[in-house]
């Protein structure tokens, strides 16, 4: 997983609240989907990968800092 650690760490801090709060109005995709999911109604590939695409600066982010915290540590 080094090509997480060639990603700046500002990009991601930068991208992740965009995505997640893409698009603003009139509401984010991660909002309306997380309804559908509770709804039972997350079926269709396309909204699963929307979620998946959404998430993924956040994954990203998160494993890049839990990285360099275990660099860190070591």
């Amino acid at each position: 997983m080094q090509f997480i650690d060639r990603f700046p760490l500002w990009f991601l801090v930068l991208l992740t609240p965009i995505m997640l709060g893409a698009p603003f109005v009139p509401e984010p995709h991660l909002i309306e989907k997380m309804r559908m999911l509770a709804a039972g109604t997350l079926t269709r590939p396309l909204d699963i990968f929307d979620v998946f695409w959404h998430l993924l600066p956040a994954l990203l982010l998160a494993t890049k800092l839990a990285r360099r915290k275990r660099k860190q540590a070591s």
